[in-house]
């Protein structure tokens, strides 16, 4: 495990904590070497597999784990499902090297929030975590693609309130927590509220689940970036 001891980007905001998860080290060493040169991002650990992935999420208390999807001992969409169960708070993207991967589409039901091929441009991997850490959906559009025809929509979702319905179209139009707060006049921690409600009515995990639902219905088209 490689520990930073920076907290923070130098001002009042503090930088993203980040876990990098990926059974090849000359993967997580160059992550690291990547995301360690942008001071708003703070890598706190690296796992070799997705056990070591789950011990540390709750040793460290990450924002966003970087999630490689095969692995050994525990693979990525066994600790993703881990994670996100026991540690609400910390999001998970997943990686994978093949788009057509059917690991991916178990990540996201596992729980992940969006993800990206090892091939991403370096400044979509930054975007996608920092949407991630504000709980914004991320998906590229090729991903949005696949998912929305492999993800199938809940059978039989409870019916939603109003209100619920407001913030799952906001959701799926690609606002984070903060942004829907202020679209609707309403508090972060009442958002994510309305959004856990929203994951139980409709039976699944993650947020990305959600938002492809909305689209699924025609609720709102889904935000690709």
């Amino acid at each position: 495990m490689w520990e930073s001891n920076r907290s923070c980007d130098g001002g009042d905001t503090m930088a993203i904590r980040i876990l990098i998860t990926d059974d090849h080290q000359v993967v997580r060493q160059g992550l690291r070497m990547f995301l360690s040169d942008d001071p708003e991002m703070d890598v706190v650990g690296e796992a070799p597999d997705g056990a070591e992935a789950v011990r540390l999420a709750h040793e460290l208390r990450p924002d966003v784990v970087l999630m490689d999807m095969l692995m050994p001992v525990m693979d990525g969409i066994a600790a993703t499902a881990q994670i996100r169960r026991e540690l609400p708070d910390t999001e998970v993207i997943a990686l994978t090297s093949v788009l057509e991967d059917s690991a991916v589409i178990g990540a996201v039901k596992a729980g992940a929030i969006g993800y990206l091929l090892k091939d991403a441009e370096p400044e979509e991997l930054r975007t996608a975590i920092h949407a991630a850490s504000v709980g914004q959906v991320h998906l590229t559009p090729k991903a949005a693609a696949r998912l929305m025809r492999e993800v199938r929509a809940p059978d039989n979702p409870q019916q939603l309130s109003e209100r619920e319905v407001d913030v799952l179209r906001l959701l799926a139009g690609g606002k984070a927590n903060k942004e829907i707060a202020a679209a609707l006049t309403i508090g972060e921690q009442t958002v994510k509220t309305h959004v856990s409600n929203i994951l139980m009515k409709l039976g699944v995990q993650s947020r990305t689940q959600a938002a492809l639902y909305a689209a699924q219905i025609g609720l709102a088209p889904l935000e690709t970036s």
